[in-house]
């Protein structure tokens, strides 16, 4: 498994790659692609919603379970993904390439973890 030093990370396990200091791309880590399994099928946040970290803002569905994608921020997407409506699977195979959403005017943040304190946080697991 990877974790690009270059990203912060939730203990809910999504990654955070700021653009600047008020925009930021969200997606799932390597780990929860792998937990998650074959993904067959996302509900993409839609462009103006208001997400709130900590907060369910999205689901992906695997051949496992449905499961809640949790904002690491608070702010307004700017943009979903809509690659990931035809291809879903693109989240398990490039986790940091397929971002889910472009997060902007973010006034607030979860916990986020250094990819270092991430991975120390997962092998706890």
């Amino acid at each position: 498994m990877t974790f690009p030093a270059e990203l912060k990370y939730s203990k809910d396990h999504e990654w955070v790659k700021m653009l600047d200091g008020a925009t930021a791309l969200v997606g799932i880590t390597d780990f929860a692609q792998s937990e998650l399994g074959d993904l067959v099928f996302i509900n993409l946040p839609q462009e103006g919603d208001e997400v709130t970290a900590d907060e369910a803002f999205c689901d992906v569905e695997s051949v496992k379970a449905v499961s809640d994608v949790v904002s690491p921020v608070t702010g307004v997407v700017e943009e979903a993904n809509t690659e990931l409506e035809d291809e879903p699977q693109k989240l398990n195979e490039d986790p940091y390439g397929a971002w889910i959403a472009k997060i902007k005017d973010i006034s607030a943040f979860g916990e986020l973890l250094s990819a270092e304190e991430y991975e120390a946080f997962i092998e706890k697991k």
